[in-house]
């Protein structure tokens, strides 16, 4: 089960993970997970807030992690984990017959129970204030598999936004104080990024998860560029960047 998780595998392998980011449409979750792990590919759920019900539902659909956002204390941290491990590490209820079948090959639900808690990811933003304030503390809690920059919110919430695709150097500082301490505590740091270019930039300074992509960005992009071709127009320009 450990191995047929690829983005937990190649973590654990040291390797550089690049994936995409799906938008559209938001009340897909069910379908998107199995469609997605029938391809060898980890699914990922970004659960909308820091509810049990949320991080349950998330895991017995068959994700192979989750991504909770907004995070801000080491108390939340430590509750996220509680409620996405089973007894005796959390409280996770058990139940779902549907999880196991989202990995390949699909071990049995006494399996599922008995290796889910090494094998399913445990994923933290890092887009608050007070989560940057505690980076440290944060980095060090057992459980926390990796810690994911939200640069977008994490610019807003320190007073220094990214405006017209521009970073401050306060959150350039900010992003650099994440990825040191995640290294320093052995965990691992991904970042949200808007295109390839940035993804390989980040990847060149030792990140260790990025999205190269959006459904929404890719789409749009394709269909502005055929259409540019039909009409032979000016092409348009690569995808928002900041």
């Amino acid at each position: 089960m450990q191995a047929s998780n690829r983005l937990r595998a190649a973590l654990v392998e040291g390797k550089t993970s690049i994936g995409a980011w799906q938008m559209l449409p938001y009340g897909a979750m069910h379908d998107a997970v199995p469609a997605i792990a029938s391809l060898g590919i980890s699914p990922i759920v970004r659960i909308a807030d820091m509810q049990g019900w949320m991080i349950k539902r998330a895991l017995d659909s068959g994700a192979h992690g989750i991504i909770i956002p907004m995070l801000r204390t080491p108390e939340e941290a430590r509750e996220v984990v509680q409620l996405a491990k089973f007894p005796p590490w959390g409280r996770r209820g058990f139940g779902s017959p549907i999880a196991p079948e989202r990995f390949n090959p699909p071990p049995s639900l006494t399996e599922y129970l008995q290796l889910a808690n090494d094998a399913l990811l445990t994923i933290i933003q890092i887009e608050t204030k007070e989560a940057l304030q505690s980076i440290d503390e944060i980095a060090r809690i057992d459980g926390v598999d990796v810690l994911f920059i939200g640069p977008f919110d994490l610019g807003n919430n320190i007073g220094h936004p990214i405006v017209e695709g521009a970073m401050d150097p306060e959150l350039e500082e900010a992003i650099a104080k994440i990825l040191s301490a995640g290294k320093g505590a052995g965990k691992k740091v991904g970042i949200y990024c808007t295109n390839g270019e940035q993804a390989k930039a980040y990847w060149d300074r030792g990140f260790d998860m990025m999205n190269a992509l959006t459904d929404y960005s890719a789409l749009s992009f394709t269909a502005k560029e055929q259409l540019s071709i039909a009409t032979k127009s000016v092409r348009p320009e690569k995808g928002e960047s900041y």
